[in-house]
């Protein structure tokens, strides 16, 4: 090429900073995603079709201009790691993850890939970014809830079942315990006894389940974690049979039978993470973007799941709740 001619393309790229994210747009372009679930589990479904759907609203299509390659982890974080290990190696334009479970693992195995996260507590603690404000590496995303919330979860169940006097939280080993340090922290102004309960394996959370019911005035917190979805069916029905009012940290726990949950809008946490995914596609940096907190939650009350426990709700409670299930 004459110099006369670089000179001219190299005025235009400087004239027109966005030229060089229209001559890659019309590439097929890949993101990874990652999911600490089961490719039947209608709740993951349902948040991975917001994301194309929003996705497919940007512009980008899968089987056009985009390919999206899924890995389901299943709960199991030693498959999970295997499944970020080769998504790595597949060297996506971004990887998509869901929860603590699966972002620490993406970013053991990759700190140059973007990542973009939702559902995820405490990414700063967690070492995901340096700041809320400007995360710095190679990852951002969306926050679950702050730790302060996790208090919320106790006085609520509190309102709902003055009674309960002992409550089994049950946490996993990567948020949980930091969850529980602040319902911990709660416990003695409301005059409850709190022990915390680690969730792996079925069978574990049935024998700590069928042991704590056998002293009277108990109840159930279920923090946030890829354990308590996974096992999600089992822990609803073990909390019927024994007559244990619990509380849970998502909506879709009370819609298939539980009593009450507190938390914010998992599916919506997918929407935004599209709306990122495609600012990255078009070239902006992960650590420029904030992590961005839920600015609302909702309360969701089952009332006949109340009526079987033999519970009467407040109607105080029932007012400020954002849906109540009848």
């Amino acid at each position: 090429m004459r110099r006369r001619e670089f000179l001219a393309l190299a005025g235009f790229a400087s004239a027109f900073p966005g030229a060089t994210w229209g001559q890659t747009a019309n590439r097929v372009r890949r993101i990874g995603v990652l999911l600490a679930a089961t490719p039947d589990d209608l709740q993951y479904q349902n948040r991975l079709k917001a994301f194309s759907q929003t996705l497919a609203q940007l512009g980008w299509t899968e089987g056009q201009n985009l390919q999206i390659d899924t890995r389901w982890g299943g709960g199991h974080s030693e498959l999970t790691r295997q499944y970020a290990e080769e998504l790595a190696k597949l060297a996506p334009d971004i990887i998509l993850a869901s929860g603590n479970a699966t972002v620490t693992p993406l970013l053991q195995a990759t700190r140059t890939i973007p990542v973009v996260f939702a559902v995820v507590a405490d990414p700063v603690g967690s070492g995901y970014a340096e700041t809320l404000s400007r995360p710095g590496g190679n990852a951002t995303g969306f926050m679950q809830f702050e730790y302060g919330l996790s208090g919320k979860w106790l006085e609520l169940l509190h309102q709902i079942a003055p009674q309960v006097k002992r409550v089994a939280v049950f946490r996993d080993l990567i948020g949980g315990i930091a969850q529980f340090a602040v319902i911990q922290s709660v416990a003695p102004s409301v005059g409850i006894e709190v022990n915390p309960f680690d969730m792996r394996e079925a069978a574990e959370i049935e024998h700590a389940v069928t042991t704590f019911a056998r002293s009277e005035n108990g109840g159930l917190i279920i923090t946030a974690s890829a354990f308590a979805n996974v096992h999600r069916e089992l822990i609803i029905s073990l909390a019927a049979r024994h007559k244990l009012p619990a509380i849970y940290f998502a909506r879709y726990f009370v819609d298939d039978g539980g009593l009450m949950s507190y938390g914010t809008d998992l599916v919506e946490q997918f929407r935004q993470a599209a709306a990122y995914a495609d600012r990255i596609l078009k070239d902006e940096k992960p650590a420029d973007m904030p992590v961005q907190a839920p600015t609302k939650y909702d309360l969701v009350i089952n009332l006949k799941s109340a009526k079987a426990l033999g519970l009467a709700v407040p109607p105080a409670l029932i007012a400020r709740a954002h849906a109540v299930i009848e």
